[in-house]
């Protein structure tokens, strides 16, 4: 990974991600959220995945169902959040469309994805640090306004 700050306005910082090939995504920038300080940002990107896990929420048995994509794919639209989940520590939740070789999409909550060729990602801080908790109604870990 390669990385550089495009801006810096009164402590809200925007970077500029550059993902190699083989890495993994949300682990690579998890680690740099952490490494950065970065404790409440959006994201977003594009690029390309050789292998994808995505998720799908039911709301009905509050499980997530997982679905691998084991095909290359382009990242047409990456678009989450960077928090701090209460106890747990950074916590990524993005969202992506891929494209397929046949031109059909794919679409979910990104889990894993394996960067082939390249991804290139923006992330802008928000002014106030962004915390996660689990909500009891839902499951789900869920930003706190």
């Amino acid at each position: 990974m390669k990385h550089r700050i495009l801006e810096d306005i009164g402590g809200r910082r925007k970077f500029l991600i550059v993902l190699a090939p083989g890495e993994e995504a949300i682990e690579t920038v998890t680690a740099f959220a952490k490494d950065n300080d970065v404790e409440g940002a959006s994201i977003q990107g594009i690029g390309a995945f050789s292998h994808t896990q995505l998720g799908y929420f039911n709301p009905t048995t509050k499980e997530f169902v997982q679905n691998d994509i084991n095909e290359q794919t382009e990242v047409l639209s990456m678009i989450g959040n960077v928090a701090v989940e209460e106890g747990e520590g950074f916590h990524l939740h993005i969202h992506t469309v891929l494209g397929c070789r046949d031109a059909t999409t794919r679409g979910g909550h990104l889990i894993k994805g394996w960067v082939s060729p390249t991804m290139e990602l923006i992330i802008e801080e928000s002014e106030v640090h962004m915390k996660r908790s689990v909500d009891d109604a839902t499951g789900l870990v869920l930003l706190k306004p």
